[in-house]
């Protein structure tokens, strides 16, 4: 979304302010570029639950990389092109899978999903103006929650600037606030979350990092030697393991559901369209699986393949 050659310039802006108000003010520019993406996924799924992921990557991975770039953003910004390989050097992370994203640039910078709450909001309402046929009901995930405590903070930024808007439009159009459980942590503190968590989506990948302890992008260098082994029978990021991450799945599950019985459960990621990790899905108790767009058709099968075994 953001390294679209017209919204890049404003997005990097953001990244490399050295105020709230400066940070508010390139904010400003990419709130309606934001809300029109959101516009358009809405239009596109012509009125069926959408669940919009609020900012995950990391934000080193925005930063030029190139002079011409770098003395560009310089110019923009009216700093030194010192300044501003100091705040790109500032940004450089040992691992950043593990570092400053998803809630966590909330947390920081609360603006952020301020912003983004606006922009869905808004999108819903203008959708929901032009197909008055249609019921909008937005979902806003928070990624990376790991403690009860900062997925408080960020629904309450959002659930205040939602209510702000809608209050504003007079609208009473509804809208759910939910979390990707994708560190072990929220798992293992699932019925805390699930207090404050009206959905969970399962970021499989993710979990599957953090348990295993092991990258995905590192992980092939290693992993051949350990299927010649049969110390893994299979590719851990491609089929779910069942024993370990599978067993943090079903006790988040089990867990999110006895503080509240209606918890919508999902999961998000590569093992949606694997069959025997969707049949396993299903087992305990998970609602949806998405995963990409070429694995659709398989996930569907997979997906209709259990709900049968399961009424046999």
């Amino acid at each position: 979304m953001f390294f679209n050659s017209d919204r890049i310039a404003a997005f990097r802006e953001m990244i490399c302010s050295d105020t709230l108000e400066e940070r508010v003010a390139a904010l400003a520019k990419l709130e309606p570029m934001q809300q029109a993406d959101f516009e358009g996924i809405y239009e596109a799924m012509e009125g069926c639950p959408v669940t919009i992921r609020y900012l995950d990557p990391p934000l080193h991975e925005f930063v030029p990389t190139e002079e011409a770039d770098i003395e560009q953003l310089a110019r923009d910004q009216g700093k030194s092109v010192e300044a501003i390989k100091n705040i790109i050097a500032g940004l450089h992370e040992f691992n950043p899978m593990m570092g400053h994203r998803g809630c966590r640039l909330a947390v920081t910078y609360p603006e952020i999903a301020e912003m983004q709450t606006r922009a869905v909001i808004k999108a819903a309402l203008a959708v929901q103006a032009r197909h008055p046929e249609w019921t909008m009901v937005p979902e806003i995930m928070i990624p990376l929650v790991g403690e009860v405590k900062e997925l408080k903070y960020v629904k309450d930024v959002v659930v205040k600037t939602a209510d702000a808007v809608l209050a504003e439009a007079g609208s009473d159009m509804k809208y759910l606030v939910g979390t990707m459980i994708e560190i072990p942590r929220a798992a293992l503190t699932a019925d805390e979350i699930a207090r404050e968590a009206e959905f969970f989506s399962f970021g499989t990948n993710d979990l599957t990092q953090m348990t295993f302890g092991f990258s995905r992008d590192d992980a092939g260098k290693f992993l051949g030697a350990y299927y010649d082994r049969k110390i893994y029978e299979s590719d851990p990021f491609a089929r779910v393991d069942q024993i370990g991450v599978g067993k943090l799945v079903a006790m988040a599950c089990k867990l999110g559901r006895s503080v509240r019985p209606d918890l919508h459960l999902g999961v998000c990621g590569e093992h949606g369209g694997d069959p025997s990790s969707v049949e396993f899905f299903h087992k305990v108790g998970l609602d949806y699986v998405s995963c990409s767009p070429f694995r659709v058709p398989i996930a569907r099968l997979a997906a209709a393949q259990a709900a049968i075994k399961d009424a046999e």
